[in-house]
């Protein structure tokens, strides 16, 4: 492989400006695509093979009316005022009439009419009613709602909007710009040249576009859930940047081995490129294997991400070394450019090399200090609790927020988490009986606070029961009370029972994920062993890294329940409600990590491993990795830190907690795993960490990620030949 990418770096390198056209109009051309072609993101979770999903299929062609998105309208009087004063009374009516006839919405519901009056008499609910489900309302529709009420809050009354239709797609704004800025920062330091970083920084950029440009071109025939792109924006950024960077880094070092640039961009693509193609592969193939999980909205996410994360790869082979092309010896620092040029090496001396001598030397204090202290910090995960969010975790002042904060003062949390029970049949009047038995055996089940009559479609076989818990939705207690109400279901008659709502369709899928996670894990370590196993032709070596990931993700995962479910520092995040997490974000996080894990391990070792190869001792071969590689490696973290950290800033809850986690992972695997535990442990196994069985090694080809087969085409010394990071 190397030797196939250093003709790709020569060629790329003397038709530079070839590549650098047909990479532009290859943007241009996506993005001219996802122009004309761009659809909708849908915030809605399908989750097919679970209850919940089975009734709203259900009422989607039997109850039509009732399978679009809903809308809450909040109204409540001033203290010592009550909603059933004349003036108060025709205020309300007007303001129920005034939501029916908004575009898009069937019906709005009187309060008076159906009880949706507090006992005080200050609180109101109004239900509204839309044609179209929550990613199908248009944006002209939904600031229509959102401006409801106007008229009824100029005579004193609070009015707040919430419900479904409130669901917004994230924002992508100034906050990710902060990480990309940070991102660029630590490329003018690490580099120590303005070209060197911006030509990084331009090359990550150029495959971001092209990465985000084609995703939105699909997206008109693809669904993609709101978070997907966010996902790939995220992952393309860091990974296309820290591609770039391994790359460029090895072709300054080329340079200043006396290597004419065309050679020196050559050897970093097969070198460096090989290491990149091989960490990129790995990232490909734990995000795409979340369609094993049979989620659909995961799948979408993992299929998205990848597809920005190998256009990254591309790039980085491809138009990277086009781009050196054009800068020749002025990426490297004006001091060493004359250095470069007389063949003067720079001697190979720094903090890496330091570092690694101490780990080495009090290897078994740092090894436990590490284990230790990362399974201290994976204390709270036993308690991680799972959940699709609602608007109690949204931003204090936003309009769902309001409005799920009046309601819970006003009628309780669990007005807020209200289930729908559906009954069908093929008789009106075995559904109609039917409908009542669910009805009294519901009311009998410990945490209901109320069930609302039966609503009959058309022809009568379908009816739907509003169910009021008397806790909120993310509340553990409302998760028993669905798996209550779905058992006494076994005692209905003929008709077909099934409970749905928002609040039971984040307890399936959360129940899913669960229970799809430790199969996942399973496979993601199981293909680290074998890849790994495969690079670097050793067995301990695998292993070591799977375990360490395993480290890496069970305190990535304390840290995060501790933050967002304990609450603990969560104010500085502008975290102002604590509570479960979101669902799908331990699978994700495994699936990331797993791959940006990977990435710093064979950076690391694939230099340990040349070195031992060549004659060094397993011991000065562990030095001589972490010297080379520790500058590159902080870097690439401390720019992968800062793009996730931008994602903390935003209001959006998921994706809040997505960049943290991601954030504190990467933090957590390149320092303490990777950069400490890893060397520790690597010096400890001494030999040993080499060792192959012989039937292994016939058995296993030879990837070559690390150079030496190139070193035998080129025919040349091997300290001339720079390889693994």
């Amino acid at each position: 492989m190397a030797t196939l990418l250093y003709r790709l770096g020569r060629a790329s390198f003397r038709h530079r400006r070839t590549v650098l056209v047909l990479w532009l109009a290859l943007l241009a051309a996506l993005g001219g695509a996802a122009a004309a072609f761009m659809g909708p993101t849908a915030s809605n979770f399908t989750m097919p093979g679970t209850e919940s999903q089975r009734a709203l299929d259900a009422l989607a062609r039997q109850f039509p009316q009732a399978a679009g998105a809903t809308g809450t309208i909040v109204v409540a009087a001033p203290e010592g005022r009550k909603l059933a004063s004349p003036q108060d009374l025709a205020t309300l009516q007007a303001l129920v009439k005034e939501a029916g006839s908004l575009p898009g919405v069937v019906a709005a519901v009187d309060p008076f009419r159906v009880g949706a009056v507090s006992p005080d008499g200050r609180y109101a609910l109004i239900q509204v009613q839309f044609a179209a489900r929550g990613d199908k309302v248009t944006d002209a529709q939904r600031d229509a709602y959102e401006k409801v009420g106007a008229s009824a809050e100029s005579t004193g009354l609070r009015v707040e909007r919430g419900g479904e239709v409130t669901s917004a797609e994230p924002e992508i704004g100034s906050t990710e710009a902060l990480g990309v800025a940070v991102a660029a920062v630590v490329l003018i330091v690490t580099f120590g040249s303005l070209v060197a970083a911006g030509m990084t920084m331009l090359n990550a950029l150029i495959g971001l576009g092209a990465g985000m440009a084609g995703l939105f071109a699909l997206s008109g025939t693809v669904e993609l859930t709101s978070t997907a792109p966010v996902l790939a924006l995220m992952l393309g950024l860091a990974v296309g940047i820290d591609y770039s960077l391994f790359i460029t880094s090895r072709h300054r070092q080329n340079l200043l081995d006396g290597l004419e640039p065309e050679e020196a961009a050559a050897r970093a693509v097969g070198t460096a490129g090989s290491a990149v193609v091989f960490a990129g592969a790995t990232v490909v193939i734990a995000l795409a294997g979340l369609a094993v999980v049979g989620i659909p909205f995961l799948t979408v996410m993992g299929l998205a991400a990848s597809g920005t994360v190998a256009v990254a790869v591309l790039v980085a082979i491809t138009l990277q070394p086009a781009l050196l092309g054009f800068a020749g010896r002025r990426i490297l620092p004006r001091r060493l450019r004359a250095g470069a040029v007389a063949n003067e090496t720079a001697p190979p001396a720094g903090f890496g090399f330091r570092w690694a001598g101490v780990v080495t030397r009090w290897r078994v204090v740092f090894l436990l200090a590490g284990v230790l202290g990362l399974a201290g910090l994976a204390v709270p995960m036993p308690d991680m609790r799972l959940a699709l969010p609602d608007a109690g975790t949204a931003p204090a002042g936003s309009s769902p927020r309001e409005a799920y904060d009046l309601i819970s003062e006003g009628f309780g949390p669990g007005f807020n988490g209200r289930l729908a029970a559906v009954v069908s049949s093929g008789s009106a009047g075995t559904t109609a009986s039917a409908a009542e038995q669910a009805a009294t055996l519901i009311r009998s089940t410990k945490g209901v606070l109320a069930v609302a009559p039966p609503q009959l479609n058309a022809d009568g076989t379908t009816a739907l029961l509003a169910v009021i818990p008397a806790t909120g939705p993310t509340d553990a207690a409302t998760e028993t009370l669905v798996h209550d109400i779905r058992a006494k279901a076994g005692e209905i008659g003929e008709a077909d029972f099934a409970l749905t709502g928002a609040t039971a369709i984040g307890i399936d899928v959360s129940a899913k994920l669960a229970g799809a996670l430790p199969v996942y894990l399973l496979l993601v370590v199981g293909l680290s062993v074998l890849l790994l196993m495969l690079v670097f032709r050793s067995v301990l070596v695998p292993v070591k890294a799977a375990l360490g990931f395993l480290l890496t993700v069970g305190a990535t995962f304390g840290i995060t329940v501790a933050v967002f479910q304990w609450g603990w520092a969560a104010e500085l995040l502008g975290v102002d409600t604590p509570g479960p997490l979101v669902s799908f974000l331990p699978i994700l996080l495994i699936g990331i990590l797993f791959g940006l894990a990977m990435d710093y391990q064979v950076f690391l070792v694939s230099r340990m491993r040349e070195d031992f190869v060549h004659g060094d001792t397993a011991q000065q071969a562990t030095v001589n990795g972490m010297g080379h590689g520790a500058r590159v490696v902080t870097a690439a973290a401390l720019i992968m830190i800062s793009v996730f950290g931008g994602f903390v800033l935003m209001n959006d809850p998921i994706i809040k907690s997505m960049g943290f986690a991601l954030a504190v992972g990467v933090a957590i695997d390149a320092f303490v795993v990777r950069m400490t535990i890893v060397p520790a442990v690597m010096s400890l196994l001494d030999d040993v960490a080499w060792w192959l069985p012989r039937w292994l090694s016939r058995v296993l080809p030879n990837v070559d990620i690390e150079g030496e087969q190139l070193r035998a085409h080129l025919g040349h010394d091997a300290e001339k030949v720079p390889a693994g990071v």
